[in-house]
C-alpha cells in the first residue's frame, strides 16, 4: 500500500523568511515523501532575499517563493494538510482558520532572521542560523517513523522537536 506524500504548511505572520526557508528545506529533503508549502497570517507580499540566498547558498531550491495569506490553504480545493508548523511565536498565539482533516500541528519557533540590525554580514549570518535551526528541525521531522506512531506519540516528538536548539522557548496556543 502507497500512501501519498504529506503536506507539510509551515506558518508565520509575513511568510517572507523563516518560514520560506522550511519551505525550501523541505521541499529538498523532505522529497518524495513530504510536499512542502508556506504561508503567512499577514503575508508581506514579498520574499526577503537573504531567505533565498541562503537556501541557495546550501544548494536549495530558490525558485516559485512568494509570500502568501495562510487563506489560501484554508479554501475549499486547497491541499489537505497533514502537518502545520508555526514557526514565529505571533502567528503560534493567532487564532487560525479551521484546517480540513485535523492535521497534527506543533510549533517550531525561532529568532526572526530578518529582524537581526547590524552588517549585511551580521544580517545574513541571522539567516544562515535560521536556516541551520530550521534544517535541524527538519531532519529530525523527516526521520520519525510516522506510519508507525500512534497520534499521541506523534504530537508529542513534534512537540519535542520545537524544543530543539535555537528555540525561542514559547510554546503555542492552539
Amino acid at each position: 500500500m502507497t500512501h501519498r506524500p504529506f503536506n507539510v504548511l509551515f506558518l508565520c505572520t509575513g511568510n517572507s523568511a523563516r518560514s520560506i526557508l522550511a519551505e525550501g528545506i523541505l521541499r529538498r529533503d523532505g522529497a518524495p515523501n513530504f510536499v512542502a508549502f508556506s504561508a503567512g497570517s499577514q503575508a508581506k507580499g514579498a520574499v526577503n532575499p537573504l531567505a533565498l540566498k541562503v537556501l541557495d547558498s546550501y544548494d536549495y531550491p530558490t525558485e516559485g517563493f512568494r509570500s502568501k495569506t495562510w487563506d489560501e490553504f484554508a479554501t475549499e480545493g486547497a491541499p489537505q494538510m497533514d502537518f502545520i508548523f508555526t514557526v514565529c511565536d505571533d502567528a503560534a498565539g493567532e487564532a487560525c482558520p479551521i484546517w480540513p482533516g485535523h492535521p497534527a500541528n506543533a510549533h517550531w519557533g525561532i529568532e526572526d532572521p530578518s529582524h537581526v540590525e547590524g552588517t549585511d554580514l551580521e544580517k545574513e549570518a541571522a539567516f544562515v542560523t535560521a536556516f541551520k535551526y530550521m534544517r535541524n528541525r527538519i531532519r529530525a521531522f523527516t526521520s520519525l517513523p510516522i506510519a508507525s506512531l500512534d497520534r499521541m506519540a506523534l504530537t508529542s516528538h513534534l512537540d519535542e522537536i520545537g524544543r530543539m536548539e535555537g528555540a525561542t522557548g514559547k510554546s503555542k496556543d492552539a
